[in-house]
């Protein structure tokens, strides 16, 4: 008998979403590097977990709370570039396109995310949009 197949996870990887994204949401593991937080974010974001979100957010710079658009759906991660965030580094940045459709309109977030090392774990700073 064929083993079902899972759903490969939102962030693009083709990796199941319990093996990739969901193993940081759950918490039973952390994202080794800035651009492993960053497709975790976007699916987060995809999947409306705020608690991760706001979790994975540095504190000086964290909203307190996430309100998510009922008419906005993403479609599609696509990491341009990455520099930093290895072992050896405290900061990193990861620059994306989000596709996305707003009540069936499509559109495209681009921006340059910067990410720094807090108690051992990465976390979402703050970004620059990028027209």
């Amino acid at each position: 008998m064929a083993r079902p197949t899972l759903p490969t996870c939102p962030c693009g990887l083709a990796e199941p979403y319990e093996n990739c994204c969901g193993r940081y949401h759950s918490g039973s593991a952390s994202a080794p590097t800035p651009e492993a937080l960053m497709r975790s974010r976007y699916t987060a974001f995809t999947r409306k977990d705020a608690a991760y979100l706001l979790r994975t957010w540095h504190p000086d710079t964290r909203p307190p709370s996430i309100d998510f658009d009922p008419a906005l759906t993403w479609a599609g991660l696509e990491i341009l570039e990455t520099t930093d965030g290895s072992a050896f580094h405290q900061s990193g940045t990861v620059t994306f396109r989000a596709r996305y459709k707003d009540g069936g309109r499509a559109g495209a977030l681009h921006e340059r995310s910067q990410f720094l090392r807090v108690a051992g774990a990465w976390v979402y700073v703050d970004g620059d949009f990028i027209e």
